[in-house]
């Protein structure tokens, strides 16, 4: 009955991160926050789900625990990539974005390597 209960609840709020990383993603100026927030919000909200589903049917537990040890995997590493090569492609920030670290540390590489020479 408490694991019903806790499956039931970790649906409910992973549902509900997904909606709002739906909202989320049509609200963001810019393709990095809308990476940011696909990537942390559904992660979040996959993991919660999956794992209720996991609970609430016992039987399917280790299933359900392999898809989130993927998920938990793959999620920042692919929008590690994506970002990475948006950025590499000259995709530009939002108007309103203040800093770019990624531009600034190969800005900074390129004068070490400048220097090494």
């Amino acid at each position: 009955m408490v694991y019903r209960a806790l499956g039931e609840f970790l649906i409910l709020v992973g549902s509900l991160f997904l909606f709002l990383a739906g909202i989320g993603l049509l609200r963001m100026p810019d393709v990095y926050n809308r990476m940011q927030t696909g990537t942390k919000a559904t992660t979040l909200g996959a993991l919660s789900l999956i794992m209720g589903v996991g609970i609430y049917h016992p039987q399917w537990f280790f299933k359900t625990a392999i898809i989130s040890l993927f998920i938990l995997l793959t999620n920042p590493v692919s929008s590690h990539a994506l970002a990475r090569a948006s950025h590499n492609k000259g995709i530009p920030l939002a108007e309103g974005s203040v800093l770019d670290r990624y531009a600034e540390d190969k800005e900074r590489g390129l004068k070490e390597e400048e220097n090494d020479s």
